[in-house]
């Protein structure tokens, strides 16, 4: 993490590639950092853990070559100068992480939280925390064959003093699903004695492990998952809803990830064992398989025109325990734009609730406390949407009610 801006890594300049956020239970604002790497260039053949995160070549958007300022030219990650200290080498490990921000207190520093691992965040959700217990939030690693991961804090949680102190320390797990519907967290810890068997201690400390959170869970023989993106939590039975947006790149099939080639997405959920939210086993199922009425499944039974979709992304609960679905795919036919759909995972009835705008992502959902106005972004519209404007599409939040003001 050392770099010339801050010789001793404690620093980071900025946030990069913001996507699903979350919130703490003290009330502050998570975002994370997920496309991220291709910032970067790198002249020289980039070393194994830069390949892992995607960098190497030339960047994006050539932001490296205003040399003249640091603020850019930091992007530029070849070995300039003598050490580390001297240039910017290490400027991308300064990002792919969990960002604290509270919103209350416009003095206070933003706080890029490294014990949630370096990966490209696709949000973070805590489950509902206990009195007494450690607290705990899961993580998804938004690209084809990568994690999920659960953070579980050494300390416990106390609602009088709970703060970000208690995301500075804890344990970093990342998923294994068995085929048979069982699973277990594995610990990405360099003092753990099975990631010590496994790794065979390729880590000299916990900071190199958080770093290459992805080679780590490489090596712990992680499920390579179909594009982890959002979680959300029952707010009565606490099982765990995972979005799997697709992967047309998959040509195996396995319990968790059940398509060879797996263009439209599906829905994993699972149950912590014996209702132990920090505890290392848990049991799963296939939620929903998406796509069109002929190649899909929910309940046991095709998807319908009422009903069917491609590429889950946005997930969450309302308090009453209704899902929320919103998709980030193909918008050609047969499958119309994308939407938002609403499951009551109890009755198993699933119905398209709105349809977005021509090329829009749907997206960033949340209700007010009464449950009577809902929250949803449009995302990258491609033409004429909010204003008819053929020539400026712009994103836009949206907010729906009802029109008798009654609850959604």
């Amino acid at each position: 993490l050392q770099t010339a801006y801050s010789p001793d890594g404690s620093e980071a300049r900025g946030t990069l590639g913001n996507c699903a956020a979350g919130f703490t239970p003290w009330g502050t604002y998570l975002t994370c950092e997920e496309n991220w790497s291709g910032y970067f260039k790198q002249s020289a053949e980039p070393s194994k853990q830069q390949r892992r995160y995607g960098i190497g070549g030339n960047s994006y958007y050539h932001w490296e070559t205003i040399v003249e300022n640091s603020t850019y030219g930091r992007f530029n990650l070849d070995h300039n100068g003598r050490s580390a200290v001297n240039d910017y080498r290490n400027e991308a490990n300064t990002f792919g992480w969990v960002v604290e921000i509270d919103p209350f207190d416009p003095e206070s520093v933003p706080v890029k939280h490294t014990a949630f691992g370096r990966l490209a965040h696709e949000g973070i959700v805590f489950h509902p925390p206990r009195q007494g217990e450690p607290l705990v939030a899961y993580t998804g690693d938004d690209a084809r064959f990568e994690y999920i991961y659960k953070f579980v804090s050494k300390s416990r949680y106390d609602k009088k003093t709970a703060g970000n102190h208690l995301l500075e320390t804890g344990t970093l797990y990342v998923a294994k699903f068995n085929d048979n519907g069982s699973g277990r967290w594995l610990a990405l810890d360099v003092e753990d004695y099975e990631f010590q068997a496994r790794t065979g201690c390729t880590f000299k400390d916990q900071a190199e492990v958080l770093i290459n959170a992805r080679l780590a869970a490489d090596m712990m023989g992680a499920t390579k998952m179909d594009r982890p993106e959002w979680c959300a939590i029952h707010p009565s039975t606490s099982e765990v809803y995972f979005t799997l947006t697709n992967n047309t790149e998959r040509t195996f099939a396995d319990g968790a990830n059940p398509r060879a080639n797996n263009p439209f997405g599906h829905i994993i959920r699972w149950h912590e064992t014996s209702n132990n939210q920090a505890g290392t086993e848990f049991v799963w199922d296939i939620f929903l398989q998406a796509g069109i009425p002929q190649d899909s499944e929910f309940d046991g039974k095709p998807l319908t025109e009422d009903n069917f979709h491609n590429s889950p992304d946005g997930l969450f609960f309302d308090p009453r325990g209704r899902l929320w679905i919103e998709t980030d795919g193909m918008s050609c036919q047969p499958w119309g734009n994308n939407q938002l759909l609403a499951a009551d995972v109890s009755s198993n009835e699933l119905k398209r609730f709105m349809v977005g705008p021509v090329g829009c992502e749907v997206t960033g959902g949340a209700f007010t406390p009464d449950v009577k106005n809902l929250f949803v972004n449009i995302q990258h519209p491609s033409r004429h949407w909010p204003d008819g404007d053929a020539n400026s599409p712009r994103s836009a939040t949206v907010i729906l009610t009802r029109k008798n003001g009654k609850v959604i």
